[in-house]
Parts: structure tokens; sequence; C-alpha cells
């Protein structure tokens, strides 16, 4: 929950790069959707009710235990620039925007 307050809170910060970011959530889309609106999220938050896609990428260990607040910043190319394994949940926005920045992502271009 303090997670996806942090990114709702830095949401204008994130949104200076020019990269799409979401949560995902080992829960229903049902679920995820109540949460969103619960909490007011203005990005997306996906559900991954099987656990495939956390237990490829390393987040759980089993069916019974919960995603880890882990951040992955995949390049443009589809390859992981880093990984971040020590989320602070209620500073998580503030530590994307200042990785994002460390990692040299390209800043979107403002429209005329």
């Amino acid at each position: 929950m303090a997670e996806c307050q942090s990114l709702r809170a830095s949401g204008d910060a994130i949104r200076v790069f020019d990269v799409e970011y979401f949560a995902a959530i080992v829960d229903t889309v049902e679920n995820n959707r109540t949460f969103a609106e619960k909490l007011g999220v203005d990005f997306p938050i996906l559900a991954d009710p099987s656990r495939e896609a956390a237990l490829a990428y390393g987040v759980v260990r089993d069916a019974q235990s919960f995603a880890a607040p882990i951040t992955f910043y995949i390049g443009m190319n589809g390859k992981i620039l880093y990984i971040d394994k020590a989320v602070s949940p209620t500073n998580a926005g503030e530590e994307i925007v200042r990785r994002l920045t460390e990692l040299g992502v390209a800043r979107r271009v403002p429209r005329k």
C-alpha cells in the first residue's frame, strides 16, 4: 500500500522521464481494481493471480508468499538495466526518480 501511495505522490516527477511504469500484484484483476480505486492510483496495476510472472522474476518463492517489493528497470531494448531489491515502500517513488536520473534515462520532450 505504502509503495503505491509513494508512486502516486511522485507520479509527476516520474512522468518527466520517457518511461512507462506500473505495479504488479499477485492478486486478481478485481481485487487490484478495488485496491487501485481505494488508493486513487494514476498508473496501471497488473494482476498476476497465478504468480507465474512473479515466480519468473524471482519476487515470490512459492504459491503462498507475497511478492517482495522489488523494482526492475527495463530498457527500451527489453534488457534489465538495474534491479532494486532494497525498495523502501514509503520512498519508492522518490527512489525511482533518483535511479532514473542515475541511469541516464531520457526525459520526455515537451509537446508544443
